[in-house]
């Protein structure tokens, strides 16, 4: 495992929410990264205790979360270690209720 494939693993594990994306929370850089903070603060989840990584600062953790988890796109949403999937994937399950249930011990 590389050295920034371990820096992702890292950031995955030790974070309960993370959300590799363009920008900030307080500061999203793309349409798509905005409606994932969004569709989080919908859920109840305090954008402060969310671990962000702005994909734009290191050109290696982008191109990196790809390989990580082999999907091709930015956002990327992990809860407890687990890739949920990015801001479409979010919005699916925000409206079946499934990403309320995944964060729920989160929110509360």
């Amino acid at each position: 495992m590389s050295d920034t494939q371990q820096r992702i693993d890292s950031l995955v594990k030790q974070n309960d929410i993370v959300l590799f994306m363009k920008g900030s929370a307080s500061f999203p850089m793309c349409g798509f990264s905005g409606r994932a903070i969004q569709i989080l603060k919908a859920c109840g989840v305090d954008t402060k205790a969310l671990k962000t990584v702005n994909v734009l600062e290191d050109e290696g953790i982008r191109q990196g979360i790809k390989e990580y988890s082999n999907w091709p796109t930015i956002p990327q949403l992990y809860v407890k270690g687990e890739f949920i999937g990015g801001s479409d994937i979010m919005m699916e399950m925000y409206e079946s209720g499934e990403l309320q249930q995944a964060l729920s011990t989160q929110a509360s």
